[in-house]
């Protein structure tokens, strides 16, 4: 008995978009082909011409737990990526206590199964301090390792060149990188305090923490990762500066590749006025010609990775003034509605899309039998009516902050089904009345 059969799909994969039908068993996508027909089957699904994607892989989310669980959760956190077609995710190692040692990572994957509405992976995190530690990190169990390499919460800022240059060096797995200049920031942040004090205006946020400050530490991870051979991926890049940085051309000839996130491209300095704290986040969002500039990078593959950072805070921690504001917005629910805008305005293919958001993450971090759509890989899946607009509500927005930074935007598209191996989770504004859980992902290094 097969579960699923997809009908008059427009699928889109590996830069072909074809009109199919995919059948699913066990998880997995069994058959791919035009006018599919199979009487055992539990279930036909008609996709109405829509468009049929492999879903979401995020390589950048702060799920909150453990220690920051009254800001989200990995349950609430996952559920709300369901809806917003992000089968997948990667979170970052910054809770409390900070995931700095294998008994810290591995605690995250125990609470995270049978709980997660989505499949998972983890960060280890790097300090001053563990480097011992970072050098024996299994290769299939962490995504990478996570280096701040700007100002970061707890003890996880790494400062010190001889650390890393060890990490740089040893690493056993892909070097993650956050950067920006802390010394730089500092200066500057000093200036508006001195004019300002702790009122200072949210517009002066990519002054403070500056293009320059993005630049610096940024060629400072490529000089240190061409250095000792690093496979190294940077974070969340602002600027268009920093595309100098990097080479046009396949993920998987790179070494050293580069992210965007979602609100960089979505949102310009312009938008302070209107959204004010609720889009601070660190890096800062800069310019019209900054966010022009990343756009561009993605079109011309300097840029491999589409992804969100999202991390949520409570509304009445977002209401402070500028110094004590914290940085971050939510963004799993809406994150592929907002790229499918530019999708609309003729900026981004629905193929660069994929490619930038599925196809290039599996190949950056060797994720098994995800991110295509393929016989025999598992069917994670997403369907798209990008004629079906949707309005962002606060009554429809899943977490558990209570908000997003989208709220009264009308989308032109909308995520009509999420598939979650092979199981129907999530269907034109419903979840399953089952119990459903994500699946640990694996790698193949």
């Amino acid at each position: 008995m097969h579960d699923l059969l997809i009908t008059n799909a427009k699928l889109v994969n590996e830069h072909v978009v074809s009109e199919q039908d995919v059948l699913i068993t066990n998880k997995r996508i069994t058959h791919i082909g035009k006018d599919l027909q199979y009487e055992e089957t539990k279930r036909v699904l008609d996709a109405k011409g829509n468009y049929l994607i492999p879903g979401m892989i995020d390589d950048q989310v702060h799920f909150r737990e453990p220690g920051l669980t009254h800001k989200a959760d990995m349950a609430t956190e996952s559920h709300a990526a369901i809806a917003g077609g992000i089968t997948s995710f990667m979170d970052m190692p910054n809770v409390k206590p900070p995931t700095l040692s294998l008994e810290l990572l591995q605690q995250k994957y125990q609470a995270a199964h049978q709980r997660v509405q989505a499949n998972y992976a983890f960060y280890m995190g790097a300090s001053n301090d563990n480097l011992e530690v970072l050098k024996s990190v299994p290769i299939d169990l962490a995504c990478g390792i996570k280096v701040f390499m700007g100002a970061s919460t707890g003890n996880m800022l790494v400062d010190k060149d001889e650390t890393l240059e060890g990490i740089f060096k040893h690493a056993p797995v892909p070097v993650i990188t956050h950067c920006e200049d802390s010394k730089l920031i500092e200066k500057n942040l000093k200036i508006y305090q001195q004019k300002y004090g702790d009122d200072i205006p949210i517009e002066y946020h990519p002054i403070i923490r500056s293009a320059e400050a993005c630049y610096n530490s940024s060629l400072k991870a490529v000089k240190l990762a061409k250095e000792f051979g690093t496979q190294l991926h940077i974070l969340h890049l602002s600027t268009a500066k920093e595309l100098e940085l990097f080479a046009e051309g396949e993920v998987q000839d790179k070494s050293i590749t580069a992210e965007v996130c979602v609100h960089y491209l979505f949102y310009n300095e312009a938008d302070y006025a209107e959204k004010g704290a609720l889009i601070k986040c660190n890096p800062a969002i800069k310019t019209l010609q900054d966010q022009l500039g990343l756009l561009q990078g993605v079109n011309d593959d300097r840029i491999d990775i589409i992804a969100t950072d999202h991390a949520p805070h409570l509304l009445e921690e977002k209401s402070g003034n500028y110094l004590t504001a914290p940085a971050g917005l939510p963004l799993v629910q809406h994150a592929l509605l907002s790229l499918l805008e530019h999708y609309h305005d003729n900026v981004l293919s629905i193929e660069k899309i994929v490619e930038k958001t599925s196809h290039n993450v599996v190949k950056r971090f060797s994720v098994m039998e995800r991110g295509y759509i393929r016989e025999g890989y598992f069917a994670d899946l997403v369907i798209l009516d990008v004629d079906k607009p949707f309005v962002v509500t606060s009554d429809n927005v899943l977490y558990k902050c209570g908000w997003s930074p989208f709220e009264g935007t009308t989308f032109r598209s909308t995520i009509d089904t999420t598939i979650l191996n092979g199981q129907v989770v999530y269907e034109r504004g419903e979840f399953s009345n089952y119990q459903f859980f994500g699946e640990q992902l694996k790698f193949d290094r």
